[in-house]
């Protein structure tokens, strides 16, 4: 199953947890009823020997109607309060954001966990949480979309559990990311608070009667509080069902997901056995570990009726599948101690000439022998060799500016450093226009990040932007707004916008400002004809001018043709790439279905590799325009330096 049917799968069990919901509301609702029948009995003489059935309609209609209208509130309430994302699932289970410049060893080795899974996945560099009074071991992912995700760890998690134990825990919730869960978890956790609320009610009334001074108004309140209680008690039964029937069968998947990414069974297995050596186990001591634990890594809370309401299936269950010989005992004796993988990590490579941004390096075409369907079944793909390419790419970044990148001064410079012209009179016009702008501090800082990104080919242009993003997300909105007139005072300094430029400011702003929540998703190709159009064109001429004319006319045609007809779309005669065309056809074409997106991506496909082969200008292009559609992209070409490809 592929990136964009998971991301469909995800919508259908939408659908399965609302009739769960459907159901537990009909159950609370006739356990209401049967309280307030029952109380209206007591104190109504004239219902008599009639009981329950005597009882007029009217009143159980009023509790149903409360009822229903009070679960329908704390639902919404919470659904609005989250969707502020990941970030507010993580502040709720007191956990604290990482800074990107962290001196804690513990927390470096964790951001670089997550930076290589990130840039193999082509997902945006994910925010890092810890919960640092949860000893336990345990981890979840929290995020409305891919590109808005969270990943959190407890400190435990980080004290306990060596590189390749963590690595495979954040690799299991890179499977969350990917696979479209967390959207799904963030909506069950709004939804569940509305059929437990009557239980927590209860719970309130209780300590109001024990209270009481009177004991003539306690005893009532004891009474109403306890029937209230027990009847969260139903929605309890309902809540756990709900997240257990919806969850189970995902954490086998993450794990076995986890496995693929690392290579490494026995990093999983292991993560996974010390939570089982651990006097804490896996579980959670905050305020929400009952309405998050579908979330975790691990099983998060005690429950009664195991198997019934475990929203994960058992330790050794998950370490028989993903590694059945694993011997405890062994293992144990051979892993790392606490005090060793506290160490640093080792230190970046040196770098090397990884070949720059010129334009006969971009022009180079690279055989590609997949066909639209298989190459887009590449996103949300995370494969080991991907993630070994990850390490090797950040190793090669010279430490220098991989310290600058951390922090949001250095991160702004050098986004604006990578659009900066190789030539150097062009790029003292460049950095001119953004003096004249009132950016003189800031241009002296993205010139004296160039001669480290000078170096630096096509290939670490996304990693780049990515790795910068975290702490320009957290940066002031000053901030923020300096880093865009940045770009386009660059971009706009000799007075023409290149495909690259316009995708790269795009990506940028909207990952600045982004919603934690997008909209809703539902809309078809066949609705979105033109601005599906827009962007074969803008895949068809990538580095070529609009006026060509011959063999590479023919070939223009050629590759709209295979493009149009991968989307049964009328082939496209615009060549519009105008910033507003561009920006208003990316807009409308994030509205598409899963998979109907899926579509979209295979046409870009079929465009760009239609004579069998991919540029490297046509690959980055890919890369980011996937990452505005949130549908990541994993590094299309397996060398760093192109042109040791074509060689």
């Amino acid at each position: 199953m592929n990136f964009f049917e998971h991301q469909s799968l995800a919508r259908r069990n939408s659908g399965v947890m609302l009739l769960l919901f459907l159901l537990s509301l009909i159950a609370i609702v006739a356990s209401v009823d049967v309280v307030v029948g029952t109380v209206y009995s007591f104190f109504d003489d004239t219902v008599g020997e009639s009981g329950l059935a005597g009882v007029p309609r009217d009143v159980y209609a009023t509790g149903a109607i409360v009822t229903v209208g009070l679960i329908a509130a704390v639902s919404l309430w919470n659904i609005v309060g989250l969707a502020g994302g990941g970030a507010k699932v993580a502040k709720m289970l007191g956990a604290r954001k990482v800074a990107p410049d962290t001196r804690d060893p513990l927390e470096r080795r964790f951001l670089n966990i997550v930076e290589e899974m990130a840039i193999a996945s082509g997902v945006r560099v994910p925010e890092a949480w810890v919960m640092d009074k949860e000893k336990g071991i345990n981890a979840f992912a929290a995020g409305w979309t891919v590109s808005g995700a969270v990943v959190a760890v407890t400190r435990g998690t980080l004290e306990r559990l060596t590189r390749d134990e963590l690595q495979g825990v954040v690799g299991h919730e890179f499977s969350h990311i990917l696979n479209g869960d967390m959207g799904l978890n963030i909506r069950m956790v709004g939804v569940l608070a509305g059929i437990v609320a009557i239980g927590s009610i209860g719970t309130f009334v209780i300590r109001m009667g024990a209270e009481a001074d009177d004991i003539r108004g306690a005893v009532p309140l004891f009474l109403i509080g306890a029937a209230l209680f027990m009847i969260g008690y139903v929605g309890l039964f309902f809540a756990r069902l709900i997240k257990a029937s919806v969850s189970r069968q995902r954490e086998f998947l993450a794990d076995a997901s986890s496995v693929q990414f690392t290579r490494n069974p026995e990093g999983i297995a292991g993560a996974l056995d010390q939570i089982r050596t651990t006097s804490g186990g896996a579980l959670i001591q905050g305020r929400y570990a009952e309405e998050m634990s579908h979330l975790f890594f691990g099983q998060g809370i005690k429950v009664r009726l195991t198997g019934l309401f475990d929203t994960h299936p058992p330790l050794d269950e998950r370490i028989r599948r993903v590694h059945p010989g694993f011997q405890p005992s062994a293992y144990r004796k051979r892993r790392a101690t606490a005090a060793e993988v506290a160490a640093a990590e080792p230190p970046s490579a040196d770098v090397t000439d990884v070949g720059a941004a010129g334009r006969r390096v971009a022009d180079l075409g690279i055989a590609w022998g997949q066909t639209p369907e298989q190459s887009a079944t590449l996103v949300g793909t995370l494969k080991p060799e991907k993630l070994d390419y990850a390490q090797q790419l950040l190793a090669r970044i010279p430490p220098e500016l991989r310290g600058s990148l951390r922090q949001a001064e250095g991160a702004a410079a050098a986004i604006v450093a990578l659009l900066l012209a190789p030539k150097e009179e062009v790029m003292q016009e460049q950095l001119q226009a953004m003096q004249a702008a009132g950016l003189a501090a800031f241009a002296e800082r993205a010139a004296a990040a160039a001669p480290k990104i000078k170096s630096l080919g096509l290939a670490f242009h996304l990693a780049l932007v990515d790795l910068a993003l975290p702490p320009l997300k957290g940066a002031p909105e000053d901030a923020k707004r300096e880093l865009i007139a940045g770009l386009e005072a660059v971009i706009n300094a000799d007075r023409r916008v290149s495909v690259h430029e316009f995708i790269v400011l795009t990506f940028v702003r909207e990952q600045l400002w982004r919603k934690p929540k997008p909209p809703r998703a539902d809309r078809r190709i066949a609705e979105l004809k033109r601005e599906a159009g827009t962007m074969l064109a803008l895949m068809a001429h990538a580095g070529t001018r609009t006026d060509v004319a011959g063999a590479r006319a023919d070939a223009v045609r050629a590759a709209l043709r295979a493009g149009a007809e991968m989307m049964a779309i009328e082939v496209p005669a615009t060549t519009d790439f105008s910033p507003g065309t561009l920006a208003a056809a990316l807009e409308a074409l994030k509205s598409l279905r899963p998979l109907e997106k899926a579509v979209l991506v295979k046409g870009l496909f079929a465009t760009v590799t239609a004579d069998g082969t991919i540029r490297v200008v046509e690959a980055g292009l890919m890369r980011l325009v996937g990452a505005v559609l949130d549908c990541p992209l994993p590094p299309l070409l397996d060398e760093m330096d192109p042109a040791a490809l074509a060689a």
